[in-house]
C-alpha cells in the first residue's frame, strides 16, 4: 500500500513530522514502512518559465529562439524544436545543471549550456516526458510538444516547477500483512499514523445533496448467494459528463500508484484507495431489465473482463449479471460490454461486500489478481459499503461529474457482529511484561476505536476482523505502547521443558516396534481415490469418503487417506519389487475422517505393520502386535475372527477388541490386493488404532511377587472342525478350569492325513497353580476331566 503524506494531512495533521520520522515511528507501532520517496526527486534545477518572445533560428527552418522568463534578472535563451509554442505560455524550464528523465534511455540526463547551429542556449524546455510523467497526469498536454502548464498549476516564474506542478508529493510504501485489510487504505493508515503521534482523527461524513427521481424505480438487486455475497448497495447517476478528473484527485492517484483515466473511474478508484472499499461502475443501458443479480456462473458461461480477455467461469464462481448475462466477476474484475465509455450518460455505482474466499478462489482459477480482489480475500467489513457509496456520490457532485437520483439500493444480508474479548489488564501486563493500570490500557484501545461494553469486555471495531483472543488486545496495547519501551527482564522462572503422555506414548510404540525387529518408514498422508479400489473397498464402503484437497499436485495426492493400508502395501511393493527377499516394516501416521462441510476433519493416528518372506505368516504377525501391545500395558484384549473385510484373506484374518472399540486389524491381505500391489508374495499387515491403545493403557507395570507354591502343567491336544476359532477353545479351558488356571499357550495345530477331512487338531499347554496351597495330582487330572467334557459338550473331542 502506498500512502501520500499530503492526502494524509485529509484526515490527520502530522505538519511538524518529518518523513523519515514518520516511517519510524510507523514501524516501530507496527506499520512497516518499507521505503518512502519525494516525487521528482531526481529533478533538480527546473523552474516554471513563461516565453517572452519567439524568432526562428536564421539556420533551421524547424528550431525556435525563446526569451524565457525564469525569474531572474533577465531573461534566459534557450532553443527549442518544439513546434507548439506561444508567447506568455508558461513552461518548464531546465537550467544548465538541472537533471531530467531521459526515457528513451531510461536514465537521469544533465543539461548542459550549449550551442544549437551556432545559437547559444542556455537550458532546455521540457516535456511531460521529461519530468516523469504521462499524459494520464496532465491530459490537455501535448504528447508530442512542450509541457504548457495550464490553469491547475502555479504561474510563477522561477518556482520550482515540482511545487508548481503539485509533483512534490511523498509516496509511503507499506507492508500490510494479511490480517490488516483495514489498513490497505489511506483512512485505515491514517488512523494508524493518529494513534502512532497521539493526533487527533478526523474522518467526515460524506454529505450528498438531494438529486432527483427515485433509485428503486430504476435498479432492482438480487442476491442469490447470500453465503458469497453479505451486502450490495448501488446507487444510480443520471446525465453522466465523463472527462478527465481536477488535478488535485490525478496527484493523489499518481501519488498512490494508480493511473488515472476519466472522472468516473477515477472516482471508483480513489474512494477504494480512500477507504478500502472497491467498487465498480455500470453503464446502465446495458444492465438487461435494470436488474443485477448476484449469482453464481453457470457452467462454461464466458464474460469478456475490461481487460479485452473472454475468460470461461464454473459454477463455484460468483458473477455480477443482469437478466441475461454476466456484466462482472464479483469482487475480481468488471466486463467489458459494461463499462464506461465517452457516450456513458447513466452507471450504477457498486459498492459490496463478497467472501474473501469466494474471491480468492475465482482470481486464483482466472489467473486475475487485482486490487479489488486483494481486498476482498481478506474479507472487509461489510458494514463500511455503505460509507463508501456514500463518498463515491458526494465526489459525483463535487466534481460535476453526473446528476445524483435519490436513494440507494441496499441489500444487507449478512451483518457481522463485533468481535468482543473479555478484558484482564492484569493479564494483559504479564503477558506483555509492563506496568499498566487499566485506565492506561484503555485510553490506548480507545484511541484505535476499541470500545468497552457493561459485561467487561472490550469491542473491536466492525473494521478490526484479526481480533479473536485476549493476545490479539494485548498487541495492540504493546504496539501504541512502544515495544521499544517495553523494559528488558530475566525470565522470572523457568519452565523445564518436557514432552506430553501422548508424545512419551508414541515414542514408547516406536521403541516397541523397533525392538520387535521392524524398520520405520514414512510417507504422505495425501493418496489417490484409486487406492481404495487397489484395496478392494466397496463403492459404498464409508471409509471412502474422503477430504478433498481443493489445489492438489496431482490425482495421486487429490485425498487425505482414511485408513493406511494403502500406504504400508505401496512401500512393501517398492521393497518386492527392488528385490528384497524379505520385509517387515512399520509406519504410525495420521488418518483422517471428514466431518461437516466447512469443519475440520478428525484426525487419528495408526500404526501400520508389514511383513511378507521369511519366516512371514500370520502368527508372525499376531507376535509382534501382541509384544507391542504388552509393552505398552495394554488392558486385556479379546481376539475375534474377521471375514468381512475385503482387503484381507477371509479365514486369516482377526481383530483385537477392548471394550467393544477395535484396537487392531490384523491378517493375510488378500491375493487380489497383493496382485493389485505386483506383489508375488504372500503379505502381512496390520492396523492399530493409536488412539484407542493409549485410551486402554493401564496406569502403570503392576508386579507381583514369586509364587510360593508350584505349577502344575498338563498338555492336551483336541480335534475340532477347522473353521472353530483357537480363541473359543482357549475360553472354554479357562473357564472349565477355573480360578487356578494361570497360562493357556497354543504349541501345534496340525492337519493331514491322520486327521479326518475338515478337521485340525489343536494342542494347548495348561498351566495351573493355587496360591494357598500345592496342586495335587488328583486335583490336576480332575480339572482336565473338566475340560475335556465341556469342549466335548461343543463337539470337540480329545485326540487319541
Amino acid at each position: 500500500m502506498v500512502l501520500s503524506r499530503r492526502w494524509l494531512k485529509d484526515y490527520v495533521n502530522l505538519d511538524d513530522i518529518s518523513d523519515k520520522e514518520f516511517c519510524d515511528e510507523m514501524t516501530l507501532s507496527g506499520s512497516k514502512v518499507e521505503e518512502f520517496k519525494k516525487e521528482g526527486s531526481e529533478l533538480e534545477n527546473i523552474v516554471v518559465g513563461q516565453i517572452k518572445s519567439l524568432e526562428r533560428h536564421p539556420d533551421s527552418d524547424h528550431l525556435w529562439i525563446c526569451k524565457v522568463d525564469v525569474g531572474g534578472e533577465s531573461d534566459e535563451q534557450i532553443v527549442t524544436g518544439a513546434q507548439n509554442l506561444s508567447i506568455g505560455d508558461y513552461v518548464p524550464a531546465a537550467l544548465p545543471g538541472a537533471t531530467v528523465y531521459n526515457r528513451k534511455d531510461h536514465c537521469i540526463e544533465k543539461i548542459k549550456k550549449g550551442k544549437l547551429r551556432g545559437v547559444e542556449s542556455n537550458g532546455m524546455l521540457c516535456s511531460f516526458d521529461e519530468l516523469g510523467l504521462t499524459q494520464n497526469d496532465f491530459p490537455y498536454a501535448t504528447a508530442d510538444g512542450i509541457f504548457i502548464l495550464g490553469d491547475d498549476c502555479n504561474h510563477i516564474p522561477g518556482e520550482d516547477i515540482r511545487t508548481a506542478i503539485g509533483y512534490d508529493d511523498t509516496c509511503v510504501e507499506f507492508e500490510i500483512t494479511s490480517n490488516r485489510c483495514d489498513c490497505m487504505s489511506v483512512t485505515g493508515l491514517a488512523r494508524e499514523a493518529a494513534a502512532t503521534f497521539d493526533r487527533d482523527f478526523v474522518l467526515k461524513t460524506p454529505v450528498v445533496k438531494p438529486g432527483h427521481g427515485d433509485v428503486n424505480e430504476m435498479l432492482k438487486v438480487n442476491i442469490a448467494e447470500p453465503d458469497k455475497c453479505y451486502r450490495y448497495t448501488g446507487a444510480v447517476v443520471e446525465n453522466v459528463r465523463v472527462k478527465e478528473s481536477p488535478r488535485w484527485l490525478r496527484e493523489r492517484l499518481r501519488a498512490s500508484g494508480v493511473r488515472p483515466i476519466s472522472n468516473i473511474v477515477d472516482i471508483t478508484n480513489y474512494v477504494m484507495l480512500e477507504f478500502g472499499q472497491p467498487m465498480h461502475a455500470f453503464d446502465l443501458r446495458f444492465l438487461e431489465g435494470n436488474t443485477v443479480n448476484v449469482r453464481n456462473a453457470a457452467k462454461g458461461e464466458k464474460i469478456t473482463t475490461l481487460d479485452g480477455i473472454e475468460r470461461e467461469l464454473n459454477d463455484t464462481m460468483l458473477v455480477i449479471a443482469d437478466e441475461k448475462k454476466p456484466v462482472a466477476v464479483a469482487g475480481v474484475m468488471g466486463g467489458e460490454y459494461s463499462g464506461i465509455m465517452d457516450d456513458t450518460t447513466t452507471i450504477v455505482f457498486e459498492s459490496a461486500c463478497f467472501n474473501g474466499l469466494s474471491v480468492r478462489s475465482t482470481a486464483k482459477a482466472l489467473g486475475m489478481r487485482t486490487e479489488a480482489s486483494s481486498r476482498y480475500e481478506k474479507e472487509l467489513d461489510p458494514g463500511a459499503t455503505m460509507n463508501a457509496l456514500m463518498r463515491a456520490l458526494e465526489l459525483v457532485q463535487q466534481l460535476d461529474a453526473g446528476d445524483v437520483v435519490n436513494g440507494v439500493v441496499d441489500c444487507f444480508v449478512k451483518p457481522k457482529k463485533p468481535a468482543k474479548v473479555k478484558f484482564d489488564y492484569n493479564w494483559i501486563n504479564n503477558f506483555i511484561g509492563i506496568d499498566l493500570s487499566e485506565a492506561e490500557q484503555k485510553k490506548i484501545l480507545e484511541k484505535i476505536e476499541f470500545t468497552f461494553d457493561d459485561e467487561g469486555n472490550v469491542v473491536a471495531p466492525a473494521f478490526r476482523n484479526d481480533i479473536e483472543h485476549i493476545a490479539d488486545i494485548s498487541e495492540e496495547v504493546a504496539r501504541f505502547y512502544g515495544y521499544h519501551n517495553i523494559p528488558n527482564r530475566m525470565l522470572s522462572g523457568v519452565a523445564v521443558g518436557k514432552l506430553t503422555d501422548w508424545q512419551k506414548y508414541i515414542r514408547s510404540m516406536n521403541e516397541a516396534l523397533i525392538a520387535c525387529g521392524c524398520t520405520e518408514t514414512s510417507t504422505f498422508s495425501f493418496i489417490s481415490p484409486k487406492a481404495y479400489d487397489k484395496i478392494n473397498l466397496d463403492k459404498n464402503d464409508p471409509q471412502r469418503e474422503s477430504v478433498v484437497i481443493r489445489n492438489p499436485l496431482g490425482e495421486d495426492t487429490s485425498i487425505m487417506r482414511t485408513t493406511i493400508l494403502p500406504s504400508m502395501l505401496d512401500v512393501l511393493s517398492h521393497n518386492y519389487n527392488h528385490k528384497n527377499e524379505k520385509a517387515c516394516l512399520y509406519e504410525i501416521g495420521t488418518v483422517y475422517q471428514p466431518t461437516e462441510k466447512g469443519k475440520l476433519p478428525i484426525e487419528s493416528q495408526k500404526a501400520a505393520i508389514g511383513i511378507y518372506g521369511g519366516n512371514a505368516d500370520y502368527y508372525a504377525l499376531k507376535g509382534i502386535v501382541e509384544k507391542v501391545l504388552s509393552m505398552l500395558n495394554t488392558k486385556e484384549y479379546d481376539i475375534e475372527p474377521v471375514k468381512d473385510d475385503p482387503s484381507f484373506h477371509p479365514g486369516r484374518t482377526a481383530r483385537f477388541v477392548v471394550d467393544g472399540k477395535v484396537l487392531a486389524e490384523l491378517g493375510e491381505i488378500h491375493p487380489t490386493v497383493a496382485e493389485n500391489y505386483n506383489i508375488g508374495a504372500r503379505v502381512y499387515v496390520a492396523e492399530i488404532d493409536v488412539n484407542t491403545a493409549y485410551e486402554n493403557r493401564l496406569p502403570g507395570k503392576t508386579h507381583k511377587p514369586l509364587p510360593k507354591f508350584p505349577a502344575v502343567t498338563r498338555d492336551l491336544a483336541f480335534v475340532c472342525n477347522r473353521e472353530i476359532p483357537v480363541l473359543s477353545l482357549e475360553k472354554a479351558i479357562g473357564d472349565a478350569v477355573g480360578k487356578t488356571l494361570e497360562k493357556v499357550k497354543l504349541f501345534d495345530v496340525y492337519e493331514g492325513s491322520q486327521i479326518e477331512k475338515g478337521k485340525k487338531s489343536v494342542a494347548f499347554n495348561i498351566r495351573m497353580r493355587s496360591a494357598d496351597k500345592t496342586l495335587t495330582d488328583d486335583e490336576a487330572d480332575a480339572a482336565m476331566k473338566r475340560v475335556i467334557k465341556a469342549l466335548d459338550k461343543l463337539g470337540i473331542s480329545l485326540r487319541s
